[in-house]
């Protein structure tokens, strides 16, 4: 069922995804588009019922002010403007939209139908994405993060075996994660996986390494070429999956804001790739992708997934990586993840993990002296990430995870918990 959709014109708004949100949430599809889109391309959109102007601080570009093309006045579509001098719209105001006044808009002035869901959306994408690919293949690079994963599944509804999923293990995944995502994509949804066990490879690369950055563009190029290698062994593949999504993009920066970061999905995948992109997701946001993963029938674990650093925790195990202290932040971490799901902690704190330091201090077990590493414990909370608070997590909790981390991870003698809010200090350790 094709979605009624309300367009938002990006004249210098800070606050387009916060319409676009508020939209959604009354139930009607929303997208953003630069101010300069010509009537032309408005028309080729399909079920546009309305348009946003949305002006604001950014709406001076070079010293002039930005303006939609006029011919969109004539195009026959109701208009609202925000914060933007025009006199041919239906309705201007100075402030952001309250909900009563955009459900207004969208529905009485607009007439847009309230059909914008996830089983709606589905059926969509499905349709696209048979429409794109036809009978030939896709090839997916399957992290087991949240993107990657609806994505897989999304295309598995469509495409079945026509899709190849790579699931390449830098030896860097957490505990059991690997597995998870054979035991899910392989053995549930029947999905033509590759696995590709590259821990002695990559381990073998980072052997002394421990500036962060270094170690960073290793694990990144390494995994390129992993993924490049199992790709040439293919025939036949002409589209690549990629797990973009909506925040990507308007990151990537507009006509009138500048770039928060570049946009690239599969570890920067060189340009001479021949492939033709797939991305389904490309129009959700990160809540709206987790509704959507549930919906295709993926385990919570999978769709709730914590936010996890590319590197994985190759930057948890501080300075250079040993096999014995990323054993150590794996076994850790698994025990820190298992005591919070239990305390239900999981649901309420937006990122926890354990890092090792690259050092190791005295203690006592067995009544003789060891000298041994520490588990440092994170947990934090934010909006935007851009800053955190810390968790003030109950001290019997905390005691049953200390307890447990010495007594059953092997080289460490001492927990601390990391009070540090950001800033100063960052959410990861590298």
């Amino acid at each position: 069922m094709k979605q009624d959709m309300i367009v938002i014109l990006d004249l210098g708004s800070t606050e387009n995804t916060t319409i676009a949100r508020q939209i959604r949430e009354l139930g009607v599809y929303s997208e953003i588009h630069p101010h300069d889109i010509t009537a032309e391309e408005l028309n080729r959109l399909e079920n546009v019922k309305g348009i946003v102007l949305n002006g604001g601080e950014n709406r001076v570009v070079d010293g002039t002010a930005v303006d939609i093309d006029p011919a969109l006045y004539d195009c026959g579509y109701p208009m609202i403007a925000f914060d933007h001098p025009t006199a041919k719209c239906a309705r201007k105001q100075d402030t952001m939209p309250d909900d009563a006044l955009l459900k207004e808009f969208v529905f009485d002035v607009c007439h847009a139908q309230a059909n914008w869901n996830m089983k709606n959306f589905i059926e969509d994408q499905v349709e696209l994405i048979r429409k794109q690919v036809g009978d030939r293949k896709v090839l997916l690079a399957l992290s087991g993060g949240v993107d990657s994963s609806v994505v897989a599944a999304m295309l598995i509804k469509a495409i079945g075996k026509q899709l190849v999923c790579v699931h390449v293990n830098h030896g860097l995944m957490r505990k059991n994660e690997s597995e998870s995502v054979i035991e899910v994509f392989q053995n549930q949804l029947h999905a033509n996986l590759i696995y590709v066990d590259a821990t002695d490879r990559f381990l073998e690369k980072l052997q002394g390494v421990a500036d962060p950055e270094e170690k960073r563009k290793i694990i990144g190029s390494e995994f390129i070429r992993v993924f490049e290698e199992e790709a040439g062994k293919l025939e036949g593949i002409e589209f690549l999956g990629q797990g973009t999504i909506y925040p990507d993009i308007i990151e990537s920066g507009t006509k009138t804001a500048k770039m928060v970061k570049s946009h690239h999905n599969v570890g920067g995948l060189p340009e001479d790739l021949q492939f033709e992109l797939v991305e389904p997701l490309k129009q959700l946001f990160k809540d709206e992708v987790r509704s959507c993963g549930v919906e295709l029938g993926l385990p919570a674990g999978m769709v709730y997934r914590q936010p996890f650093p590319g590197p994985g925790l190759g930057v948890r195990c501080l300075g250079a990586i040993t096999r014995e202290r990323l054993e150590a932040v794996r076994e850790a971490d698994a025990i820190l993840r298992e005591e919070f799901e239990k305390a239900g902690l999981d649901k309420k704190v937006w990122q926890y993990f354990t890092v090792v330091p690259d050092f190791k201090s005295v203690g006592v077990k067995n009544n003789a002296r060891c000298f041994e590493y520490m588990v440092i414990i994170r947990a934090i909370n934010t909006i935007d990430a851009m800053s955190a608070t810390i968790e003030r997590v109950d001290w019997d909790v905390l005691q049953k995870i200390t307890d447990r981390i010495l007594a059953e991870v092997e080289h460490v003698n001492r927990v601390c918990y990391d009070m540090s809010p950001k800033p100063p200090a960052t959410i990861e350790f590298e």
